[in-house]
């Protein structure tokens, strides 16, 4: 008993292996040696038993690379390392993460990578011109170089934002066109933003995004005129209230004009009207070459609205033009100030075809909305 009581153990006591902390642990989700990895991958970094310390990423020079660490609200004990500015295509980057567990004993983790190198890089062209202000009619296009094979994955990036909010939805009209409009047209004095996040984004068959872009512009006023071929009357509004109601003369029986939603496009103070630029030759029967003032284009198959001095005697009783809607040169240059890009005339009562693909690169407004939505990558 005595012996026993001498040989007790140290009140101070020592600590066993058993009671030593967990040893942390880093992992890193770009696995080390990966090629061909996007500069926008999120670089995940996630740690067990530990606390995440000193992460860092440099080049293959060495040179480090400015960035930030956020957890990752949805995943515990995850954590993704953001650049300052963007990781470049075809670099070797290398990054260290270490973390310390409760003894502060350091693991450390690391992984080289590199990103992908394109066969080729591209940047689309997209309307409205950013600081424009158009008519409620004009849908967002864009317009690639080469067709898109992964329209999903470039249409996810393509996010449209507006002062009002409306259930628009993109429409791929080729393989390398792409538009966006509402089920109505877009509501008046509407800011909207389209940012084009095409940066490390696959477009499919070694094309990548080349760079963001960003594009705001304001829709105006409504202005929606409605060019009945058989009353042969256009009428004009200026949001809900007609402003004007004019005689006019629309497309003849051999050459209707189309009927649906036609957007305006651009006007010419002055423009010189050739049937050769369709294929008809001038001194062919039906051929003709007019200066044409205070035309209005709504349509790139020849369709504006202009002064036509010629037909004033048919203007409000026949159709005689070869598409355009005619009218007298005084009414039309009120008309052609009266006008935006992106304003819409309504075709309605003509013995020609609805608006087409074959009638130029606006033709959104004469497709049925549920056609329209079928027409997204995203369906």
């Amino acid at each position: 008993m005595f012996l026993a009581g001498c040989q007790g153990s140290d009140s101070g006591g020592s600590k066993s292996a058993a009671d030593d902390a967990a040893p942390a642990q880093v992992s890193l989700a770009v696995a080390d040696g990966s090629t061909d990895v996007s500069p926008m991958v999120p670089l995940e970094i996630a740690v067990t038993d530990g606390d995440l310390g000193d992460v860092k990423v440099v080049d293959a020079d060495g040179a480090e690379v400015a960035g930030s660490v956020a957890d990752v609200a949805e995943l515990d004990g995850t954590s993704v390392w953001t650049p300052d500015g963007q990781l470049a295509y075809g670099t070797s980057y290398t990054l260290t993460a270490s973390a310390a567990n409760a003894d502060d004993k350091e693991a450390t983790a690391s992984s080289t990578f590199t990103t992908v190198s394109p066969a080729a890089v591209s940047t689309p062209s997209i309307g409205p011109l950013d600081g424009t202000t158009v008519g409620v009619g004009m849908p967002i296009r864009v317009y690639f170089d080469d067709p898109v094979a992964d329209k999903a994955a470039v249409e996810s990036h393509l996010v449209v934002t507006s002062s009002t909010p409306t259930d628009g939805v993109w429409n791929w009209l080729s393989d390398s066109e792409v538009h966006f409009r509402p089920s109505q047209y877009w509501p008046a004095n509407t800011e909207i933003t389209l940012d084009a996040n095409l940066y490390g984004v696959d477009f499919g068959k070694g094309i990548w995004g080349e760079k963001n872009r960003s594009v705001s512009f304001t829709i105006g006023a409504k202005h929606v005129s409605v060019a009945d071929a058989g009353t042969y009357t256009l009428t004009v509004y200026d949001g809900d209230q007609v402003v004007q109601t004019y005689p006019m003369s629309a497309g003849s029986g051999d050459n209707p004009t189309r009927n649906g939603a036609h957007v305006v496009t651009e006007s010419y103070r002055n423009i010189t009207m050739d049937s050769s630029t369709f294929g008809l030759a001038v001194d062919a029967p039906g051929g003709y070459r007019s200066d044409v003032e205070y035309a209005v284009r709504m349509s790139n198959n020849g369709e504006f609205v202009h002064g036509a001095p010629w037909s004033v005697d048919q203007q409000g009783n026949s159709n005689v033009s070869h598409g355009c809607i005619n009218l007298s040169t005084e009414r039309a240059a009120w008309f052609f100030d009266f006008s935006r890009p992106g304003d819409v005339v309504e075709v309605q009562n003509s013995i020609g075809p609805t608006l087409s693909a074959a009638d130029g690169d606006i033709y959104d407004w004469a497709i049925p909305w549920d056609q329209w939505q079928a027409g997204s990558a995203l369906k």
